[in-house]
């Protein structure tokens, strides 16, 4: 393998392949010039090179540099059975039918209310495994520990059973994190059709390949259980998680209540949107909102100090302690505001062409909007650029997709269907991790203040520089 490898990357700087590769990009150049026609006022952009367009001023961040082009891309054709799931697939009747399903049957707020004994009984885990660990100042990664609640609770949600192994690890986690990395990674095929061998030679289709492989084997064999299960049960009510997202859309397609047909495809891709939106997207943001507590102590002391209060000696936090808990609310809106899941939201495409602004949007043209530089515009925000939840406080200003300047879960139609979902877990673990113990750095971990918040590239930006605490124990 690493003499493959090794080949590889010898024939990839050959001085050969950077003619063929200037060659071929010419080509396309003049193939695609000569089939342009008229003049159009298109919207304002950097200025272009021959050949390449504006492609060299992308850099290594969706959302800093537009990178993300890819996200409709190569990548979501393989890992998402043909874009077959809710997020990525085309605007139309299979969308709109698959959405209503997902929120309806997971999403919509009575079920994120049935759920909430899966939330505190993982949760309750989560605390327990920390508390394990709080000997001659172990830390833990963050990163690792939120993921891991994260997939335990939207596995049981979705799919009734945690899928954890007793080192902490899970194999539907570790494939929905592949996923993300794999759904931003940047395809030379998505820009230059005729160049797509690139991508085959450097192994990027390989790679995307072999987890769909993994991926769809893992939730055949998934399906097929739970459809054994119900061909044997004359009733799926025997226990309190039997209406889990997975039987109740196979219980739906066997007693024919749907107005539209579901292939096994379909299921996948809308299983899969489960796992990738609800698992990275969560993990990601407790990530961020951890480190942003630990850069900021003040923050922190105002944010466990009302936890504390408001859950006061009681042995488990509950939604109602939640409600209360208007400080954390904050913290979390600004966490969202500084670090969007998806600092690219999904791409939108038009329809038709359009004239908006006085420019004229041709179809079929990738719409992208950039979240992040949204959220830290200073026209919109004071010191836009500081972690101050304070600037929620008495103020109206939401996630939901009303406000313009606040988009970190989308907008419109294509908004994202789990955002009650998402935000009551994160909500609910934080309080969790505040209540029962105080953070602080390991000794060669530096001040809080200088903490690196440089982030990965992925589908979603996540932390690069893993964030390792001191849990210490809290006794009420």
């Amino acid at each position: 393998m690493q003499q493959n490898c090794a080949l590889w990357q010898e024939l990839l700087l050959h001085p050969l392949f950077f003619s063929v590769f200037i060659l071929s990009l010419l080509f396309l150049f003049l193939r695609r010039n000569g089939s342009t026609s008229g003049k159009l006022n298109l919207p304002p952009s950097p200025p272009r090179l021959p050949l390449i367009g504006n492609l060299h001023q992308l850099g290594s961040l969706p959302h800093r540099s537009l990178r993300a082009l890819a996200h409709k891309s190569t990548a979501p054709s393989i890992l998402l059975f043909g874009c077959e799931d809710v997020g990525f697939s085309p605007y139309g009747e299979y969308w709109r039918q698959a959405r209503k399903i997902s929120v309806v049957e997971l999403l919509s707020i009575k079920r994120v209310q049935e759920f909430q004994f899966v939330r505190e009984e993982e949760t309750a885990a989560m605390v327990n495994r920390i508390r394990s660990v709080c000997v001659n100042g172990s830390t833990i990664n963050i990163g690792e520990t939120m993921i891991a609640i994260a997939n335990s609770i939207v596995s049981r949600c979705v799919l009734g059973k945690s899928f954890m192994e007793e080192d902490g690890r899970s194999r539907i986690g570790e494939l929905s994190r592949q996923m993300m990395l794999l759904l931003g990674a940047f395809s030379v095929g998505d820009f230059f059709p005729g160049l797509k061998w690139i991508d085959v030679a450097r192994g990027l289709l390989g790679r995307m390949k072999a987890t769909f492989r993994e991926l769809d084997e893992f939730l055949d064999q998934l399906i097929e259980e739970h459809k054994a299960f119900l061909d044997s049960s004359s009733s799926a009510s025997g226990t309190s998680e039997a209406n889990h997202f997975m039987d109740i859309l196979l219980r739906l397609i066997k007693d024919g209540m749907l107005d539209f047909d579901l292939t096994k495809n379909n299921i996948k891709g809308i299983l899969v949107d489960m796992f990738v939106a609800g698992t990275d997207t969560s993990s990601t943001g407790l990530e961020w909102l951890m480190a942003e507590l630990i850069r900021h102590p003040k923050v922190m002391k105002r944010a466990q100090e009302e936890v504390r209060s408001v859950v006061g000696k009681k042995s488990k936090i509950d939604m109602e302690d939640i409600s209360k808990m208007h400080y954390l609310k904050c913290v979390v809106r600004e966490t969202l505001r500084l670090h969007p899941p998806l600092p690219l939201l999904l791409p939108r495409e038009t329809a038709t062409s359009i004239e908006l602004g006085g420019y004229h949007i041709p179809a079929n043209t990738k719409v992208f909007i950039n979240a992040w530089a949204i959220q830290r515009d200073p026209s919109s925000w004071d010191m836009a650029e500081e972690f101050i939840p304070e600037r929620f406080e008495n103020s109206s200003v939401d996630f939901k997709g009303q406000d313009s300047q606040f988009i970190p879960l989308g907008t419109g139609r294509r908004g994202c269907p789990g955002m009650i979902f998402g935000v009551a877990s994160i909500e609910y673990v934080t309080a969790n991790l505040l209540y029962w113990f105080d953070f602080k750095l390991p000794e060669d971990g530096g001040l809080g203040k200088d903490l690196d918040m440089t982030e990965a590239y992925g589908l979603t930006a996540c932390k690069k520089v893993p964030l390792r605490l001191v849990p210490i124990p809290y006794s009420p």
